[in-house]
């Protein structure tokens, strides 16, 4: 099969077309020809060497988020048959015209969505689910901070905040805030000319907000602990920013009641990323359905033999909702 190989660590370039292997099926596998693949920024950090290894994960292949149509299954599987159309989180292995997925990762398809719009789903709505939802309990009434609301778990994090009837404040670029407001934050904040605490506190009377979804890191921190309510909750969900040492008074955390909370998907346990598949999918899957709430973000789609085009997309931090890559033939060659 064809597949995005990865030689060496590098930047892009290093991303090129080959042949691979046709992975082997587990009993709890199912086999999907894999029609559109979701770009994430691990994948990113996976290519640059981050995890340490080309193999992190559950494949040399790069790539966690695919949608297509199932092929074959493992004796253990239950729910799914040959030729159903599914989307889902893989541990590796996405970028490639076949891969193997655990059948609890695994959700079928919304009927109206094509495979470019169901790959935007898994990844960045799960994240954004257990983030927003599980973790820092947000509810009708409350109100939520949503950094980088752009991106893909920040789209998706817009859309069900709005959805559960929470007040949403939410930073991007100028140029990006038509866009995000759309998805439903009540306050776009531009991050380049305004300074979001100041808006915080301004547009609270000084109480603060409930939640905050951070993907930036030790910049924001000692601006995201004064920006949160009493008994508020800041969940950490990346450090595109920066990590390292940042310092904050524990007066602040004990006296206001606060929590911190850091959440990763790639470094969970497997019955871990089963719950977190599986909550997601109660809660909000039928709500992709014709005529729901919800909708998945397309940035841009590129042929898998263009993976580093569509990385070096990423990179620029100009797309607005997911990257996806796509794996029709015409896209192999």
């Amino acid at each position: 099969m064809k597949a995005i190989t990865l030689e060496t660590f590098g930047n892009a370039d290093v991303l090129e077309l080959g042949d691979a292997p046709t992975p082997q099926v587990r009993p709890t596998d199912l086999l999907v020809r894999v029609y559109a693949a979701g770009v994430n920024r691990a994948d990113l950090t996976h290519r640059n060497g981050g995890y340490g290894r080309p193999d992190f994960g559950d494949s040399p292949i790069i790539g966690l988020e695919i949608a297509g149509e199932v092929i074959a299954l493992g004796a253990a599987v239950v729910g799914y048959a040959v030729g159903d159309r599914v989307m889902g989180v893989v541990g590796g292995g996405a970028y490639a015209e076949i891969a193997r997925i655990d059948y609890r990762m695994a959700m079928p398809i919304p009927a109206q969505l094509d495979y470019v719009h169901a790959a935007a789903i898994p990844e960045v709505f799960v994240t954004a689910h257990e983030a927003m939802m599980h973790l820092g309990r947000l509810k009708a009434g409350d109100s939520v901070l949503i950094h980088a609301a752009a991106g893909g778990v920040g789209s998706a994090a817009v859309q069900l905040a709005y959805a559960t009837g929470a007040t949403v404040y939410a930073t991007t670029e100028g140029s990006k805030s038509a866009r995000v407001e759309h998805l439903g934050a009540d306050v776009a904040i531009n991050y380049k000319t305004e300074d979001f605490a100041e808006v915080i506190a301004q547009r609270t009377q000084g109480r603060g907000v409930d939640v905050i979804i951070d993907f930036v890191g030790a910049p924001y921190f000692s601006r995201n602990i004064a920006s949160l309510a009493n008994g508020g909750r800041l969940i950490q969900v990346g450090i595109l920013g920066g990590g390292g040492d940042v310092s904050l008074k524990l007066e602040h955390i004990l006296y206001r009641h606060l929590q911190i909370i850091g959440t990763v998907m790639k470094s969970r346990t497997q019955p871990e990323k089963h719950a977190m598949i599986h909550r997601f999918r109660e809660h909000w899957l039928e709500r992709f359905e014709g005529g729901g709430s919800l909708e998945p973000v397309v940035d841009s789609t590129y042929p898998l033999a263009r993976a580093a085009d569509a990385h070096r997309r990423m990179e620029s931090a100009e797309n607005v909702g997911k990257i996806i890559l796509t794996m029709q033939p015409q896209d192999l060659l």
